[in-house]
């Protein structure tokens, strides 16, 4: 069998992991001909593809990022590919397709299998809000890198007596920031499924210098919103390719904090730091097991699904269940993180 490989979407710590391990599946146990498609759908369109044999893979475990690229569609692009969905495949000379990617990216492979292309999804997403699996690879890593941020950032916080308020990834869902926080011991976590009062960041600053505490640490996702008539702030617009626009919170809240105590308060904005790097043991293992199970569920005919995490046990979820939805945080996690900050 002739197996296909792509990652799309946002980089993701552990995207390697599942391409060397499909490959070691796939070639040692079946004698598949695994074939990387370069940059994502964009490769599948453009029909730019190579085969990856076991030399291509190795010492790719540890590597950040993807070794296939990624890059972006155009959504009437994409509705064309997906109308030439048999026509794509032939060109390649695949008989069946491995996507590794996020929300968009399951979308999109949910569209392929609907038309009849042979797909066969593993998620992922530091952000982990695909509802289907309990974890999605490259979470720990950015939670990691997040935390070990604010662990420094509270020695320099502490020794100028600041506020630092730390933006990080998450645009809808803040899982990252709640891991991160809880971990790091913010004062503070602000996520988009709680619209914050900025007096009441205010107030608990304040009552924190109050008792003597000589610093403070708010961690707040990208996609943060302020409660109606609390604070004016607006996230951007939508880019060329129709996604909303994020980004600025951190830097606004920081002023109004500094404006409300007069005292110094600066935003550091963690940004792409969180995808690069190397994977986290856990992700590596993560990533490895669901390239693993991919393979095993190509040659099952287990078309139209993707690999999921249930407790420690990797199963299959229907494509479309992943993408009905957003995992948000739900309000038990929430208030588990309110009891320790």
């Amino acid at each position: 069998m002739r197996i296909g490989v792509l990652t799309s979407g946002g980089d993701c710590p552990g995207l390697n992991a599942v391409i060397r391990s499909v490959v070691h599946r796939a070639v040692t146990e079946h004698g598949d001909t695994v074939i990387g498609i370069e940059d994502g759908f964009l490769g599948l369109v453009e029909g730019r593809a190579r085969p990856l044999g076991l030399d291509a893979v190795t010492g790719i475990l540890t590597r950040g990022g993807t070794i296939l690229g990624s890059a972006r569609v155009a959504r009437e692009r994409m509705r064309d590919a997906v109308g030439r969905a048999g026509e794509l495949a032939s060109a390649l000379g695949i008989d069946a397709l491995i996507t590794i990617g996020g929300e968009g990216t399951l979308t999109a492979a949910r569209l392929f299998s609907e038309a009849g292309l042979p797909v066969v999804a593993v998620p992922k997403t530091i952000d982990n809000d695909i509802d289907a699996t309990d974890v999605t690879f490259g979470h720990d890593t950015a939670v990691w890198v997040a935390t070990e941020a604010i662990d420094r950032l509270k020695t320099t916080a502490e020794s100028h007596q600041r506020v630092m308020v730390l933006e990080l990834m998450g645009r809808h869902t803040g899982w990252i920031t709640l891991h991160a926080g809880m971990a790091g011991g913010a004062h503070g976590i602000l996520i988009p499924e709680r619209p914050f009062d900025v007096e009441a960041v205010c107030c608990m600053v304040e009552e924190r210098f109050s008792r003597g505490k000589k610093f403070a640490i708010v961690a707040v996702a990208e996609g943060a919103q302020p409660a109606p008539g609390t604070m004016r702030f607006q996230h951007g617009g939508t880019d060329a390719f129709g996604h909303q626009t994020f980004g600025g919170i951190g830097p606004r809240l920081a002023g109004e904090i500094a404006q409300w105590l007069n005292k110094e308060s600066k935003p550091v904005i963690l940004g792409h730091v969180q995808r690069g790097g190397t994977p986290t043991a856990q992700d590596r293992v993560l990533a490895t097991r669901f390239g693993w199970h991919a393979v095993e569920a190509v040659h099952a005919g287990a078309f139209g699904h993707m690999t999921a995490l249930r407790g420690t046990t990797i199963r299959l979820a229907p494509i479309a269940e992943a993408v009905a939805h957003l995992k948000t945080v739900p309000e038990s996690r929430w208030t588990e993180a309110e009891a320790v900050l």
